[in-house]
């Protein structure tokens, strides 16, 4: 057995025991950080499948995240479903709206299609303040949810079951986008994305790998929106506005394009660089978030991923 597997088996065990043992010495608020954390990263990995993998790129994604935050509260609203049973609903709604905005967007590439899926972002938060809607989406003032408890008499408040449970779906999302995109999808997407003549005269349909990589990053996307609106226990319009469609862009290039795991670290910038911009300066929080992000891409212009890669390669050579 050599020692850089035996690092790597500490490593991950080591992370595994933080990352479950962290809820127990947090109170509830950081609890509900943590579970956002997970939350984003399903979201910004679902954009980086679209934009990383295939070189879509979209500013819409937020309305994605309305969709499933949506269905969430729409059904356990309004038909008293439960909160989790809620997830495959918006997981199919999602990708089929994914679908669908996706077959147009073929026509677009590069900042064409940037800027019709920003148009989206900017539209959806408007439609769902609609009159027609109003009764369905509560318009402006939104629909309130109720965090569910802990099921099977399992000894956990809420806020610790639902950072488990967000855990646990982020962790099987994670899995299937592993999958998905180390398999023939992924080696298609890529291609499409690297030289798209080549790839069609290898027999790859581009229309319908595109408008599939939309539905399935509109999918993860969307299952991210549902865990939100369970964890903030809240969904409205504004929530959901063409800034947050931007964040997960800026996410998905700090961490790392077209790497799985620089949604992780596109979830944390996403979480805390706000915050921390807010206390180093309450009166222009936002310059000083723009300051940061323009580091991020000066220090590492690969993304945290591809810096964490080079140091991890460095090392290796070392030892």
């Amino acid at each position: 057995m050599s020692r850089r597997f035996l690092v790597a088996v500490v490593v991950l065990l080591v992370a595994a025991a933080v990352v479950v043992l962290l809820p127990f010495q947090l109170d509830g608020y950081h609890e509900g950080l943590a579970a956002k954390v997970a939350i984003f990263f399903i979201a910004v990995l679902g954009l980086n499948i679209l934009t990383g993998y295939t070189g879509q790129i979209s500013i819409g994604h937020g309305a994605f995240m309305a969709i499933g935050g949506y269905t969430t509260a729409v059904m356990s609203h309004y038909h008293h479903t439960n909160l989790l049973l809620t997830l495959p609903l918006a997981f199919v709604i999602a990708f089929g709206f994914g679908v669908i905005v996706g077959i147009p967007a073929l026509r677009f590439s590069g900042v064409y299609l940037a800027l019709a899926t920003f148009a989206l972002a900017v539209a959806l938060p408007q439609l769902l303040k609609h009159k027609a809607l109003q009764r369905w989406t509560g318009g402006v003032e939104g629909i309130t949810l109720v965090k569910p408890d802990a099921p099977f008499g399992l000894p956990l408040n809420a806020d610790r079951w639902l950072y488990f449970f967000s855990l646990a779906i982020a962790i099987a999302m994670f899995f299937v986008g592993r999958n998905l995109l180390r398999g023939r999808i992924g080696r298609a997407m890529v291609a499409i994305r690297d030289n798209p003549i080549a790839a069609e005269a290898m027999g790859i349909d581009i229309a319908l790998y595109k408008s599939l990589t939309f539905g399935v990053s509109a999918m993860f996307t969307g299952v991210g929106g549902a865990l939100g609106a369970i964890a903030v226990q809240f969904v409205a319009p504004d929530s959901f506005g063409a800034f947050l469609s931007i964040a997960f862009l800026v996410g998905v290039v700090v961490g790392g394009l077209g790497t799985i795991q620089g949604a992780v670290y596109g979830a944390l910038f996403i979480q805390f660089v706000p915050n921390i911009a807010d206390r180093i300066s309450k009166a222009a929080p936002w310059a000083i978030y723009g300051i940061m992000v323009i580091l991020f891409m000066y220090l590492a212009p690969g993304g945290v991923a591809g810096f964490v890669h080079y140091v991890s390669k460095r090392w290796r050579r070392r030892t």
